[in-house]
Protein backbone atom coordinates (compact mmCIF):
# COMPACT_ATOMS: atom_id res chain seq x y z
CA UNK A 1 0.00 0.00 0.00
CA UNK A 2 2.77 2.28 0.93
CA UNK A 3 5.02 1.83 -2.33
CA UNK A 4 1.85 2.30 -4.17
CA UNK A 5 1.15 5.40 -2.57
CA UNK A 6 4.70 6.76 -2.82
CA UNK A 7 4.59 5.86 -6.84
CA UNK A 8 1.68 7.92 -6.98
CA UNK A 9 3.01 10.57 -5.65
CA UNK A 10 6.15 10.87 -7.77
CA UNK A 11 4.09 10.35 -10.32
CA UNK A 12 2.02 13.42 -9.11
CA UNK A 13 4.90 15.65 -8.47
CA UNK A 14 6.52 14.94 -12.03
CA UNK A 15 3.45 15.48 -14.00
CA UNK A 16 2.84 18.86 -11.14
CA UNK A 17 6.56 19.80 -12.24
CA UNK A 18 6.09 19.84 -15.68
CA UNK A 19 2.92 21.58 -15.80
CA UNK A 20 4.47 24.83 -13.12
CA UNK A 21 7.96 24.66 -14.79
CA UNK A 22 6.22 24.96 -18.15
CA UNK A 23 4.40 28.24 -17.32
CA UNK A 24 7.35 29.76 -15.38
CA UNK A 25 10.65 27.87 -15.09
CA UNK A 26 11.54 30.08 -12.04
CA UNK A 27 8.68 28.69 -10.00
CA UNK A 28 9.33 27.89 -6.37
CA UNK A 29 9.35 23.85 -5.39
CA UNK A 30 6.45 24.63 -3.24
CA UNK A 31 4.43 25.52 -6.38
CA UNK A 32 4.88 21.64 -7.49
CA UNK A 33 4.31 20.64 -3.88
CA UNK A 34 1.00 22.50 -3.97
CA UNK A 35 -0.06 21.22 -7.38
CA UNK A 36 0.63 17.87 -6.79
CA UNK A 37 -1.26 18.05 -3.57
CA UNK A 38 1.45 16.58 -1.44
CA UNK A 39 3.59 18.15 1.29
CA UNK A 40 7.08 19.88 0.52
CA UNK A 41 8.55 17.27 2.73
CA UNK A 42 7.14 14.55 0.62
CA UNK A 43 8.74 16.27 -2.15
CA UNK A 44 11.69 17.05 -0.65
CA UNK A 45 12.54 13.76 0.25
CA UNK A 46 12.49 12.91 -3.33
CA UNK A 47 14.38 15.77 -5.34
CA UNK A 48 16.81 17.53 -2.38
CA UNK A 49 16.25 20.31 -4.63
CA UNK A 50 14.61 22.27 -7.41
CA UNK A 51 17.53 21.43 -9.95
CA UNK A 52 17.35 17.80 -8.97
CA UNK A 53 13.76 17.67 -10.00
CA UNK A 54 14.76 19.91 -13.44
CA UNK A 55 17.24 17.63 -13.86
CA UNK A 56 14.63 14.41 -13.49
CA UNK A 57 12.42 16.42 -15.79
CA UNK A 58 14.38 17.03 -18.53
CA UNK A 59 16.05 13.63 -18.18
CA UNK A 60 12.94 11.86 -18.75
CA UNK A 61 12.66 14.17 -22.06
CA UNK A 62 15.76 12.89 -23.07
CA UNK A 63 14.94 9.18 -22.75
CA UNK A 64 11.57 9.85 -24.46
CA UNK A 65 13.59 11.45 -27.65
CA UNK A 66 15.65 8.45 -27.51
CA UNK A 67 12.55 6.20 -27.68
CA UNK A 68 11.22 7.39 -30.06
CA UNK A 69 14.22 7.57 -32.10
CA UNK A 70 15.15 3.59 -31.45
CA UNK A 71 11.26 2.76 -32.51
CA UNK A 72 11.47 4.90 -35.83
CA UNK A 73 14.82 3.32 -36.26
CA UNK A 74 12.99 -0.05 -36.90
CA UNK A 75 10.89 1.44 -39.99
CA UNK A 76 12.48 0.07 -43.08
CA UNK A 77 11.14 3.34 -45.54
CA UNK A 78 13.60 6.03 -44.99
CA UNK A 79 11.14 8.57 -45.46
CA UNK A 80 8.70 7.14 -43.19
CA UNK A 81 10.96 6.55 -40.27
CA UNK A 82 11.80 9.87 -40.33
CA UNK A 83 8.19 10.58 -40.74
CA UNK A 84 7.43 9.12 -37.47
CA UNK A 85 10.32 10.31 -35.75
CA UNK A 86 9.26 14.05 -36.08
CA UNK A 87 5.61 13.17 -35.47
CA UNK A 88 6.45 10.71 -31.89
CA UNK A 89 8.83 13.62 -30.85
CA UNK A 90 5.83 16.31 -31.37
CA UNK A 91 3.12 14.02 -29.45
CA UNK A 92 5.41 13.11 -26.67
CA UNK A 93 6.24 17.21 -26.74
CA UNK A 94 9.86 16.69 -25.34
CA UNK A 95 10.78 19.88 -26.82
CA UNK A 96 8.67 22.06 -24.60
CA UNK A 97 11.07 21.07 -21.40
CA UNK A 98 14.08 21.95 -23.24
CA UNK A 99 12.80 25.53 -24.74
CA UNK A 100 11.97 26.28 -20.74
CA UNK A 101 14.47 24.85 -18.80
CA UNK A 102 17.18 24.82 -20.83
CA UNK A 103 20.30 26.53 -18.94
CA UNK A 104 18.24 25.80 -15.54
CA UNK A 105 19.89 23.22 -14.00
CA UNK A 106 23.77 21.43 -14.53
CA UNK A 107 23.22 18.03 -16.41
CA UNK A 108 24.85 15.31 -15.05
CA UNK A 109 27.48 12.90 -16.97
CA UNK A 110 24.67 10.58 -17.84
CA UNK A 111 22.69 12.95 -19.39
CA UNK A 112 25.53 14.70 -21.39
CA UNK A 113 26.20 10.61 -22.88
CA UNK A 114 21.92 10.33 -23.43
CA UNK A 115 22.34 13.65 -24.96
CA UNK A 116 24.86 12.41 -27.45
CA UNK A 117 23.24 9.00 -28.14
CA UNK A 118 19.71 11.61 -28.71
CA UNK A 119 21.87 13.37 -31.39
CA UNK A 120 23.28 10.42 -33.68
CA UNK A 121 20.28 8.59 -33.38
CA UNK A 122 18.27 11.90 -35.03
CA UNK A 123 20.81 12.66 -37.15
CA UNK A 124 20.86 9.20 -38.32
CA UNK A 125 17.33 8.82 -39.30
CA UNK A 126 17.90 12.98 -41.17
CA UNK A 127 20.63 11.11 -43.18
CA UNK A 128 18.38 7.97 -43.92
CA UNK A 129 15.51 10.73 -45.47
CA UNK A 130 17.57 13.36 -46.75
CA UNK A 131 18.26 12.03 -50.45
CA UNK A 132 13.99 13.03 -50.56
CA UNK A 133 14.64 16.58 -48.36
CA UNK A 134 15.07 19.96 -49.64
CA UNK A 135 19.03 21.26 -51.25
CA UNK A 136 20.14 22.63 -48.06
CA UNK A 137 18.24 21.55 -45.06
CA UNK A 138 20.35 20.28 -42.29
CA UNK A 139 19.87 18.51 -39.40
CA UNK A 140 19.68 21.88 -36.78
CA UNK A 141 16.77 22.99 -39.31
CA UNK A 142 14.97 19.82 -38.04
CA UNK A 143 16.19 21.21 -34.16
CA UNK A 144 14.60 24.56 -34.60
CA UNK A 145 10.91 23.51 -36.35
CA UNK A 146 10.87 21.37 -32.93
CA UNK A 147 10.74 23.91 -30.97
CA UNK A 148 8.71 25.91 -33.30
CA UNK A 149 5.76 22.94 -32.74
CA UNK A 150 6.49 22.60 -28.94
CA UNK A 151 5.76 26.55 -28.97
CA UNK A 152 2.30 25.87 -29.98
CA UNK A 153 0.32 25.69 -27.05
CA UNK A 154 -3.39 26.26 -25.98
CA UNK A 155 -3.70 27.10 -22.45
CA UNK A 156 -6.15 24.74 -20.26
CA UNK A 157 -6.51 22.82 -23.27
CA UNK A 158 -4.37 19.99 -24.11
CA UNK A 159 -6.47 17.92 -26.56
CA UNK A 160 -6.48 21.20 -28.86
CA UNK A 161 -2.59 21.90 -28.43
CA UNK A 162 -2.03 17.92 -29.52
CA UNK A 163 -4.48 18.39 -32.45
CA UNK A 164 -2.69 21.62 -33.49
CA UNK A 165 0.74 20.66 -33.03
CA UNK A 166 -0.30 17.80 -35.54
CA UNK A 167 -1.52 19.95 -37.99
CA UNK A 168 1.93 21.96 -37.98
CA UNK A 169 4.23 19.14 -37.57
CA UNK A 170 2.36 18.06 -41.31
CA UNK A 171 3.02 21.41 -42.32
CA UNK A 172 6.91 20.73 -41.71
CA UNK A 173 7.08 17.40 -43.27
CA UNK A 174 5.61 18.86 -46.11
CA UNK A 175 7.97 21.85 -45.92
CA UNK A 176 11.08 19.92 -45.30
CA UNK A 177 10.40 17.59 -48.64
CA UNK A 178 12.17 18.11 -51.98
CA UNK A 179 11.17 21.33 -53.64
CA UNK A 180 12.72 24.85 -53.85
CA UNK A 181 16.21 26.18 -52.54
CA UNK A 182 15.68 27.49 -49.06
CA UNK A 183 16.51 31.56 -48.16
CA UNK A 184 19.56 32.19 -45.95
CA UNK A 185 21.55 29.87 -44.57
CA UNK A 186 21.04 27.08 -41.92
CA UNK A 187 21.19 27.53 -37.89
CA UNK A 188 24.89 27.53 -36.79
CA UNK A 189 25.48 25.33 -33.63
CA UNK A 190 25.69 28.22 -31.46
CA UNK A 191 22.64 29.63 -32.15
CA UNK A 192 20.64 25.87 -31.61
CA UNK A 193 22.92 24.97 -28.68
CA UNK A 194 23.20 28.75 -26.57
CA UNK A 195 20.90 28.08 -24.02
CA UNK A 196 22.83 25.24 -22.87
CA UNK A 197 26.18 27.38 -22.02
CA UNK A 198 26.58 29.02 -19.05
Amino acid sequence: MRTREAARNSEAILAAAREVFLADARAPISAVAERAGVGISALYRRYPGKEDLLRTLCHDGLRRFIAEAEQAAAEPDDWAAFEAFLRGVVEADVHSLTVHLAGTFTPTAEMNTDAVRASELGDALFDRARGRMRAGVVPADVTMLLEMCAAVRVPGDPARTTELRRRYVTFLLDGLRAGGELPGPPPAEAEVNWRWRA
